[in-house]
């Protein structure tokens, strides 16, 4: 049976190894372990031992904490979307690209964007 707490490690996992562009392979290979486990961390079908959250953590370039944050407000995240927004923001693939996007672009230029962006959404 999955525990909320495995699936919940899990997509931080993905979260974080997405937003910094790096592939299950890589992290896979950085780890030690084959890519397919990583599939199965990610999902939360198998369950990360404490030694290997922690060299996932260092590959990943986080502290092991980061993949528990935010799971006491799991539960809020489970209801409908509001305003639009999907209830996990950081489950949803366009948004995460978006943000992995949205910092590759110069601080400079970023912060027009974000002006920009806050203008568009006031318009709306």
């Amino acid at each position: 049976m999955v525990h909320v707490v495995d699936v919940h490690v899990g997509k931080r996992i993905r979260q974080r190894r997405w937003l910094t562009g790096m592939t299950q392979q890589k992290l896979a290979e950085l780890v030690g372990i084959k890519f397919q486990q990583i599939q199965k961390y990610e999902t939360g079908a198998n369950r990360v031992s404490a030694s290997r959250l922690w060299d996932i953590a260092d590959a990943l370039g986080v502290p092991v904490s980061f993949f528990f944050e935010g799971l006491k407000d799991e539960e809020a995240l489970d209801g409908p979307a509001v305003d639009g927004l999907p209830a996990d923001l950081m489950a949803d693939k366009e948004a995460m690209e978006l943000v992995r996007s949205y910092y590759a672009i110069p601080e400079n230029q970023r912060r027009r964007l974000f002006e920009l962006a806050r203008v568009l959404s006031d318009v709306a």
